[in-house]
């Protein structure tokens, strides 16, 4: 089912509900978009007609951000959370059961590779067929490298809103392949940076621990998260 919310659909499904169809949305065996959605990106959709039409388009746009579950609940939705980097962890155990074929691309060279070697030893059987940097000047070469290993899922990790218009402009190209934006999954993939303690993981404040042990997130997300559930709460008497 989804639901509106500040001019965005949202699909309020369960985490093994999002599986399955990511699943469904793989066998179809075209080009899908999964979105993982947190107020940020609503708000930067606000300016960004690009990313409004690439979030319109996706197969599949998850409720991330505790934020973005906090709001729909002030309109009256109760949704589960379904954190990005869980989701797409578990679409990677998928495919190695599956025998499904994944490209990554994103982040530093160090940081990929340090991430493909991690998964490759904790995801046994796992094929991750292609993998870049994110720092390239030429999409195009990378949606033809990319369309010759022809993967089932593509994982990008560029950060919003540049990993969603890659997506969205890839989905003209390719042949096939379930793409999810991922953000900093590879960083933390790498070891490069810890995960939040599980309490911060269930209670949905992994975004508070980043900003403690990350001060420089501060200005990232203050006040774009307070604003985004002002406008929320603002919404839920103009619909």
């Amino acid at each position: 089912m989804r639901e509106k919310l500040l001019g965005i659909d949202i699909d309020t499904i369960t985490f093994d509900e999002a599986i399955e169809e990511a699943y469904e949305l793989i066998k179809q065996d075209k080009v899908s978009q999964v979105v993982t959605i947190n107020p940020e990106i609503i708000e930067e959709a606000g300016s960004n007609k690009l990313l409004r039409e690439a979030i319109k388009s996706a197969e599949l746009v998850i409720p991330d951000g505790v934020g973005i579950q906090i709001a729909l609940k002030i309109n009256g939705v109760n949704t589960e959370r379904i954190p990005g980097i869980d989701f797409a962890k578990k679409l990677l155990e998928v495919s190695a059961q599956m025998k499904f074929k994944v490209a990554i691309v994103g982040a530093k060279e160090e940081v990929i590779n340090a991430a493909v070697d991690n998964l490759k030893q904790e995801i046994r059987n796992l094929n991750i067929a292609y993998w870049h940097n994110g720092y390239f000047s030429n999409d195009n070469e990378i949606y033809d490298n990319i369309k010759s290993w022809n993967p089932d899922i593509i994982l990008v990790a560029m950060g919003s809103p540049k990993q969603e218009l890659f997506i969205y402009n890839a989905k003209k190209i390719l042949n096939k392949g379930l793409m999810i934006g991922i953000g900093g999954s590879l960083d933390v993939w790498s070891g490069n940076i810890k995960r939040a303690p599980k309490i911060f993981q269930i209670t949905g404040t992994e975004w508070l621990y980043r900003t403690i042990t990350q001060p420089e997130r501060f200005k990232r997300i203050f006040p774009t998260l307070p604003l985004f559930l002002i406008k929320a709460i603002t919404y839920k008497f103009l619909k």
